[in-house]
């Protein structure tokens, strides 16, 4: 279980290689990557810049990613999160999840970027034409996460 914030971009596939030498029980793994989108609310966004609090992001990510293994059989998660200037289609973040069934590594890998979404300390401001903005929480978000509350 890893968890990495940095500048540099990843490679998905050495991630995935990393997680399935893990353990010679993995029988699944599941990916997810976040990416810049060019435009939001119909504005082009020329470039985003995510900070964080060095300690604190990583112990929120880590507390995530516990939560996850006390309710699925994962066995390696890794969660890469990058922060600085972005432009469109740059890589912003990986969930990665191992297990030996599937559905423990689809529903583990689902449940932590939700959370991430909603609970992990990063900041973005998407830089437009027509200026900056702090992105705030979207409502489907907070939604996605609450559902696992009933889970």
């Amino acid at each position: 279980m890893s968890v990495s914030i940095q500048h540099e971009d990843f490679d998905v596939g050495a991630v995935m290689a990393e997680l399935r030498a893990t353990n010679n029980n993995v029988g699944a793994m599941v990916s997810f990557v976040g990416l810049v989108r060019d435009s939001s609310y119909d504005e082009k966004v020329e470039n985003i810049f995510v900070e964080h609090y060095p300690g604190m992001s990583e112990k929120a990510l880590n507390k995530i990613i516990e939560e996850a293994r006390q309710r699925w059989d994962l066995l390696a998660v890794k969660v890469i999160h990058r922060v600085g200037t972005l432009g469109p289609n740059d890589q912003i973040v990986l969930v990665a999840t191992a297990s030996s069934h599937r559905g423990h590594a689809f529903s583990g890998c689902e449940f932590i970027i939700d959370y991430l979404k909603t609970d992990a300390p990063f900041w973005k401001k998407e830089v437009k034409t027509q200026g900056g903005e702090w992105v705030v929480t979207k409502d489907s978000d907070v939604q996605r996460m609450e559902r696992w509350q009933h889970k």
